[in-house]
C-alpha cells in the first residue's frame, strides 16, 4: 500500500503534458527523505516493460536521485560524527600498548570508542534519511552494478524518446554512452539521434561524469595553448574536487554496502569470532578505499585509470605557477610531487630551479596545506611495487615492437613470423594475433584463386549473390577440394591451388604450436571467403557483415552462456582468420564480452596477419560492416578429434599430385574453347564424386 501511494505521489508530481520539462535529471520532490533505490528501480522497470512510459521515468530518475541522497546523507553522518568531541581514540590506543600493559586494557577503550561511533551514526542516518536508517535502505550488489555501469540511463532514453522529449531522450543516451562506449545498440541510437532533425549540438551532454574531469580537460588545453593564467583556476578546481570525490568514496566504504559486499563474497557471511569480524570487516574497509584511488582517476567507460592522476595534477600546477611567475604557489607544488616520489629528478631540478630565482631562502616555504598526504592514497609499503607495477603497464609506453616467435617458442617455425598481441593485450583469453604469415605475393596468387574461382562460376554452398548474413553485400566462398577440381579442369592456376593447401597446413602448425603444444590439432575446415560492398546500398547502413557468434556454442546473449550442442560445430577446438588485403573500408574483426554487445577488441585486416582463437563462448566475435571493397580471408577451423579432420584437404591433394592423364578424351571437333563449367563438370567426374555444399561459414 505505502508503495502504491508513492507512485501515485510521483505521477503527480510529473509535470503535465506539453509543460516545460527541468534541465537534466532536476529532483523530483526536493528535501524529501531518500526511498530505497533497489524498490524504486525495479518498479521502474515493472513501469518499462507495461509500457507506462511516465511512471517509468518518475521511478527511474526518484531511484537516481535517492542513491544520490542516500550517499550524500551518509557521508555527511560520517563527518559529522568523527568530527564530534571525544570521536578520537584514546591515547592508550593511539601507540601500540608496551610490554608492561595490562593485558586486555585497551579492549573496553576501543570498544567504548567503536559503541559511541555507532550511536552516533544511527542516530543521524534516523534523522537524515527516516526510521530505519541505513539499514532500511541498503544497496545489493546487483544494484550497485547497474548504477555503475549507468544503466537507468538506457531505459530513460527510450521512455523519453516514447515522451516526445527528444532533448532529454539524447542526453540520457549520452550519459550511458560515455560510461559504455563499446555498447553496439547505444552506437546505433546515438548515430540515428545526430540523424535527426532538430536534435541541437548541446542535447549530448553528460549528466553524471563528475564535474572535475571538465576542469582537468580545459585546464591542460589552456595549458596546451600557453594560457597558464587561465589554466591555473581550472586545475585547482579539478584538483580540489577530484580530492573531495576521493574522500565522498572513501567515506562509503564504511557503510552497510561494504559489509554485504564481504557476506556475499563468503557465501553466508562471517564465521569467526568477535576479534575475527572486526579485523576480517576492516581490512575490506582499507581495500575499499585503496580502491577509491584508482575509481576516482578512472574516466568514465575507461578500464584503467589515468597514471599518477594526483601527482600530474601537482605537476601541472607547478609548472604552470612557474609560467606566470608565482614562483611560491610553484614551490608548494612541486614539493608535494616530491611526497609521492622524492627521487623524482624532474622535481628536484625544478625545485631547485624555482628556489634560485626565489634568491633568499623561505624556511616556511613547504608542501601544499591540503589535508592529505600521499600516505593517505598510496601505503609506502606499496610505492615501490606500484612503481615497478607502473613500469610495465602497456598504456603507460609505447605499443610493444612485435616479437619473433623465437621468443614465445623455443621453435624457429617459419622465417618472419611476429607474435603482434597475445590475449592479454587483446583484453580475452586464447588469442593472438601473429603477423608475416604471408608475402605480397603470396597474398596476391590467392587473391587472384579467389577472382577466378568467382568467374568460373565456383560457390561454396552460397548459390545466390549475396551474402547470407546481411543483404548489403556479396559472398563468395571456395574450398580446398574446389579449388583442387577448378584447378584440374583448369579454370583457376594450380599455383593458387597448391598455395590454398600449403598456406592452411601453415596456419595449423603455428596454431597447434602456440595453443596446443602437448596436443596434435587437425583441420576440420578451411574456406576462402571474399565480402564485397555492393555500391549504392551503403547508405544508412546499420548492420554488421557477420554477426556476434561463438563457433563451436551457441550464444545466448541474455544470459551471457553458450550452448555446445547442435546446430554448433561442437567439435571445433580453435579458429583462425588469416586476412589477404586491407584495401577496403571496414571489415575488422571484433571480440565481444558474452553479451554481444561489449566490444573488447579489435583487429584490422592486413596482408599476411593471422588471428588465432579458441573457438569456445570465451571469445564471441563478428565484422564490421564492409562498405566499400573487397574482403578476402582464409577462414580455418581446428579440431583435437581426429574423426572430424577435414577429409576434402586430403582428397585435394591427391587431386593436384595426380598428373592430367593425356588423350582421355577425344578432342571435340568445336575449335572454341571448352566452357569452364564443363571442364568443372570433368573434373569433377574424375574425382569420382559431385561437389559438398557446405552452408558455414
Amino acid at each position: 500500500m505505502l508503495r502504491l501511494l508513492w507512485l501515485l505521489l510521483l505521477l503527480l508530481l510529473l509535470p503535465p503534458p506539453g509543460s516545460p520539462e527541468p534541465p537534466g535529471l532536476a529532483p523530483l520532490s526536493p528535501g524529501a527523505p531518500p526511498q530505497a533505490p533497489d524498490l524504486l528501480y525495479a518498479d521502474g522497470l515493472r513501469a518499462y516493460a507495461a509500457g507506462a512510459w511516465a511512471p517509468a521515468v518518475a521511478l527511474l530518475r526518484e531511484a537516481l536521485r535517492s542513491r544520490v541522497a542516500l550517499g550524500r546523507a551518509r557521508r555527511d553522518c560520517q563527518e559529522r560524527c568523527a568530527a564530534e568531541p571525544g570521536a578520537a581514540l584514546p591515547a592508550l590506543l593511539a601507540a601500540a600498548p608496551g610490554p608492561g600493559a595490562a593485558r586486555g586494557a585497551w579492549e573496553p577503550l576501543l570498544l567504548r570508542a567503536a559503541l559511541r561511533r555507532a550511536e552516533c551514526l544511527t542516530q543521524c542516518a534516523a534523522r537524515r534519511l527516516g526510521p530505519g536508517g541505513a539499514a532500511r535502505l541498503r544497496v545489493g550488489s546487483t544494484l550497485r552494478d547497474a548504477f555503475r555501469r549507468r544503466e537507468p540511463y538506457n531505459y530513460l532514453q527510450r521512455a523519453y524518446y516514447q515522451l516526445k522529449k527528444l532533448d532529454l531522450a539524447v542526453a540520457a543516451a549520452h550519459t550511458f554512452f560515455v560510461a559504455n562506449p563499446t555498447h553496439l545498440q547505444m552506437r546505433e541510437d546515438m548515430a540515428k539521434y545526430r540523424r535527426m532533425p532538430g536534435v541541437r549540438p548541446q542535447s549530448f551532454r553528460d549528466l553524471e561524469t563528475p564535474s572535475y574531469w571538465a576542469a582537468y580537460d580545459t585546464g591542460l588545453e589552456l595549458l596546451g595553448r600557453q594560457e597558464a593564467g587561465l589554466a591555473l583556476p581550472r586545475l585547482e578546481e579539478a584538483l580540489q574536487e577530484s580530492l573531495a570525490q576521493m574522500e565522498s568514496c572513501r567515506a562509503g566504504c564504511e557503510g552497510p554496502e561494504e559489509q554485504q559486499r564481504e557476506e556475499e563474497e563468503e557465501g553466508t557471511g562471517s564465521q569467526g569470532g568477535l576479534y575475527e569480524a572486526i579485523a576480517g570487516h576492516w581490512i575490506r574497509v582499507l581495500q575499499c578505499r585503496q580502491r577509491c584511488v584508482g575509481d576516482t582517476a578512472t574516466r568514465p567507460g575507461r578500464s584503467f585509470p589515468v597514471p599518477d592522476f594526483l601527482p600530474s595534477q601537482l605537476r601541472r600546477l607547478h609548472e604552470a605557477h612557474a609560467q606566470v611567475g608565482n614562483l611560491s604557489q610553484a614551490v608548494e607544488n612541486v614539493q608535494s610531487v616530491l611526497l609521492f616520489y622524492p627521487e623524482d629528478e624532474a622535481a628536484k631540478k625544478a625545485l631547485d630551479q624555482y628556489q634560485a630565482q626565489l634568491g633568499e631562502p623561505r624556511p616556511g616555504l613547504g608542501p601544499r596545506e591540503d589535508p592529505w598526504t600521499p600516505a593517505a592514497f598510496i601505503p609506502e609499503a606499496l610505492r615501490q611495487k606500484l612503481r615497478e607495477d607502473q613500469e610495465k603497464r602497456p598504456w603507460d609506453h609505447e605499443p610493444p615492437q612485435p616479437k619473433p616467435l623465437t621468443h614465445w617458442k623455443d621453435v624457429l617455425l617459419l622465417e618472419g613470423v611476429t607474435l603482434t598481441q597475445d590475449a592479454r593485450q587483446l583484453n580475452g583469453s586464447e588469442r593472438a594475433v601473429l603477423d608475416g604469415l604471408l608475402t605480397p605475393a603470396e597474398c596476391g596468387v590467392l587473391l587472384q584463386l579467389a577472382k577466378d574461382a568467382a568467374e568460373a562460376g565456383a560457390r561454396s554452398g552460397y548459390r545466390g549473390r549475396r551474402s547470407p548474413h546481411t543483404p548489403h553485400e556479396r559472398f563468395e566462398g571456395l574450398t580446398v577440394l574446389k579449388a583442387a577440381q577448378l584447378a584440374r579442369a583448369g579454370a583457376v592456376g594450380s599455383q593458387g591451388a597448391q598455395l590454398l593447401l600449403e598456406v592452411s597446413e601453415r596456419v595449423r602448425t603455428l596454431t597447434q604450436a602456440y595453443f596446443s603444444p602437448e596436443r596434435p590439432l587437425h583441420l576440420s575446415f578451411t574456406h576462402l571467403v571474399c565480402r564485397s560492398a555492393i555500391e549504392g546500398e551503403q547508405a544508412q547502413r546499420m548492420d554488421l557483415s557477420h554477426p556476434v557468434h561463438a563457433d563451436n556454442c551457441v550464444l545466448d546473449p541474455d544470459t551471457g552462456e553458450c550452448w555446445r550442442e547442435p546446430p554448433a560445430y561442437t567439435y571445433r577446438d580453435y579458429s583462425g582468420l588469416l586476412y589477404l588485403n586491407d584495401d577496403f573500408q571496414g571489415g575488422d574483426l571484433f571480440f565481444t564480452e558474452p553479451n554481444a554487445l561489449t566490444v573488447t577488441a579489435q583487429v584490422r585486416p592486413r596482408c599476411g596477419r593471422l588471428v588465432a582463437f579458441s573457438s569456445g563462448g570465451e571469445n564471441p566475435h563478428g565484422v564490421w560492416a564492409v562498405t566499400r571493397g573487397r574482403r578476402c580471408a582464409l577462414a580455418l577451423w581446428h579440431t583435437w578429434a581426429p574423426e572430424h579432420r577435414e577429409q576434402e584437404w586430403t582428397e585435394a591433394k591427391e587431386l593436384l599430385q595426380v598428373p592430367e592423364e593425356e588423350g582421355e578424351e577425344m578432342p571435340s571437333r568445336d575449335p572454341a574453347p571448352e566452357p569452364p563449367s564443363r571442364r568443372l563438370q570433368r573434373a569433377q567426374d574424375k574425382a569420382g564424386k559431385p561437389p559438398r555444399v557446405r552452408e558455414e561459414l
